[in-house]
């Protein structure tokens, strides 16, 4: 049959993505009390495209992707990219993976258990030798965590009371030689704020909790702060963000902060 993608454009306008965007599919992730989890995948998946080619074969994607989805813990998901960017003779791949991941949490007074959702997120590059910086392979792992925060400035101020809200906080994380859970960073993020939140409370823990976060307040500032200087204690990552952000109680808008840790990002 004839093959239109292979035909020469004379236009001579490069390309630096193309691809597939918003395909959703069952994949597995490692999970650290489980061995695999679940879940289902927002994948976006390019390569680059040089002047001459017309268009890139689409359905390749999809076939390298499903004889991976089983596979995308770090190592695999790169190799992956590999494999596509050598079918569709590219000098660059991209992949994005978004996807929730679900933690079993217990209430802190009532020992009641429940599940807990946190947005995750895989992101690779792969360059062949062809490309001017020679060949290399970048991952990325991206979660966002909810949060409760309490000002420390409304408990300054009031004769009783303070302000608290939820918020999220988000860190990306350039993967280098170190091996780390999504579960452990997790708990050092949910460590860092005023309290953790919870999917299921009883009251005996509503009181706990609520007691916690008073007692422990902190800024937007505090929170991004604190959580870039714990991160190396999972590792050692080349380049790494934080980012908060609190949907404030009494304010119509939000407080936010962001912070980078060392390097600098190869994205």
């Amino acid at each position: 049959m004839i093959d239109i993608q292979n035909e020469r454009d004379n236009r001579e306008v490069p390309l630096k993505k193309v691809g597939i965007k918003g395909l959703r599919y069952p994949v597995e992730v490692l999970d650290r009390d489980h061995r695999i989890q679940h879940t289902t995948a927002q994948v976006n998946l390019y390569v680059n495209l040089p002047h001459h080619f017309k268009g890139t074969h689409m359905s390749r994607f999809i076939e390298v992707f499903h004889q991976h989805r089983k596979r995308l813990s770090m190592p695999h998901f790169l190799d992956m990219l590999e494999e596509i960017r050598v079918s569709l003779e590219a000098a660059r791949s991209f992949g994005e993976l978004e996807f929730p991941y679900y933690i079993e949490k217990i209430a802190p007074v009532s020992g009641q258990s429940s599940m807990m959702s946190y947005d995750c997120a895989f992101e690779g590059i792969v360059s062949g030798p062809e490309c001017e910086e020679g060949p290399s392979r970048v991952f990325f792992v991206s979660v966002a965590v909810p949060v409760q925060t309490v000002c420390p400035c409304s408990k300054a101020i009031s004769a009783y009371g303070a302000h608290n809200q939820r918020g999220v906080v988000r860190v990306k994380l350039q993967v280098g030689p170190d091996f780390f859970w999504i579960e452990d960073l997790v708990s050092l993020i949910e460590q860092c704020a005023s309290c953790a939140v919870w999917t299921l409370l009883k009251r005996e823990d509503e009181k706990a909790v609520t007691e916690m976060a008073y007692d422990n307040p902190k800024f937007v500032e505090d929170l991004v702060r604190d959580v870039l200087l714990a991160i190396p204690r999972l590792g050692n990552f080349p380049w790494f963000s934080v980012e908060a952000e609190n949907f404030e109680s009494i304010h119509n808008h939000n407080a936010f902060a962001y912070a980078e840790g060392p390097g600098v990002s190869s994205v």
